[in-house]
């Protein structure tokens, strides 16, 4: 019969949240959650903690905010708890030396490495049209992302998935390969280099949809990749300054001529041209400073874009 194995975390996201709980439902419940410190979000900038730390004083968990994973005051309580494994997800900030070398550290990323190392690699698998995703248990290790595997599983990415609906079924995923990883103590295999991508971080410039430059496809994709938890927008035709219109959700439509760039509306319905001759229906639409509204809610109040 497997030990239990004694263990610290060591995450930010929601998605690192929902691996926090499996693993505290299991025999190798965390003596102790590290997250990142609360940060001021929103439009008032009050301080809010991170997902793992509400999920943390949930479940009753000892719970450390430092300002630095590396410093000798997060390192020695790391220790003080006597870990066996540090299990690693979705942190955002670099596990430097020494703290790489004084615990095993188990890190559950989302993607079929090596394809997707990185910080966003469920926004850039969805983003680049591929047709399946994963999770790996790698140990890690100075590279980025580049470990020894022990567990992976696959998981399709579905035609209409949006980082929201992908991101809930690999919760469930990572959450059960991790405990197995911990349960079975399963044997770690170098990456090869075969098919390495990285996973960029999401910038501003990610956001900004370009219709002159990419299709109606793309334009879906990117949308659907950084759906709910960055969201999308689309300059507004002859804003000085530029002004940008909120996307929510979108689907490219046949049957349509529009000229790239340019708003059009046909039977309540806001069409965006795009590169190729391609035409994207914007269904979900936010105004500057306004809420998230359909797209014909916004045609009655607003009217066409037009320059």
């Amino acid at each position: 019969m497997s030990r239990a194995v004694r263990t610290a975390y060591l995450g930010t996201s929601d998605f690192a949240a929902a691996i926090l709980r499996r693993l505290a439902d299991s025999p190798h419940r965390p003596q102790l959650v590290v997250t990142r410190p609360d940060r001021p979000k929103g439009r008032g900038r009050r301080l809010q903690s991170p997902p793992v730390a509400d999920a943390a004083r949930e479940l009753g968990i000892e719970l450390d905010q430092p300002d630095s994973v590396n410093g000798d005051e997060a390192r020695a309580r790391i220790s003080a708890a006597r870990p066996d494994a540090v299990i690693v997800c979705a942190f955002g900030a670099l596990i430097k030396e020494p703290l790489l070398s004084e615990h095993e550290i188990v890190n559950v990323h989302p993607s079929l490495l090596p394809r997707w190392r990185g910080a966003a690699p469920l926004e850039r698998a969805i983003m680049a049209g591929d047709d399946e995703t994963g999770v790996a248990i790698m140990r890690l290790t100075a590279g980025l992302d580049s470990g020894p595997v022990s567990l992976l599983e696959r998981a399709p990415i579905l035609p209409r998935d949006t980082f929201g609906t992908l991101a809930q079924r690999l919760e469930r995923v990572g959450g059960e390969l991790l405990v197995r990883a911990l349960t079975e103590r399963p044997e770690y295999v170098e990456q090869t280099e075969d098919g390495l991508t990285y996973a960029e971080k999401i910038g501003p410039e990610d956001r900004t949809l370009d219709p002159l430059r990419d299709d109606a496809a793309q334009l879906d994709r990117t949308i659907r990749a950084l759906s709910p938890h960055v969201g999308t927008r689309v300059a507004l035709p002859g804003s000085e300054p530029v002004a940008y219109l909120g996307v929510g959700m979108g689907e490219p439509v046949d049957g349509e001529q529009i000229a790239a760039g340019l708003f059009a509306a046909h039977d309540g319905r806001l069409l965006l041209g795009a590169a190729n001759r391609s035409v994207l229906e914007l269904t979900e639409v936010q105004p500057p400073g306004r809420r998230p509204m359909s797209a014909a809610d916004y045609l009655r109040g607003y009217g066409l874009p037009t320059s």
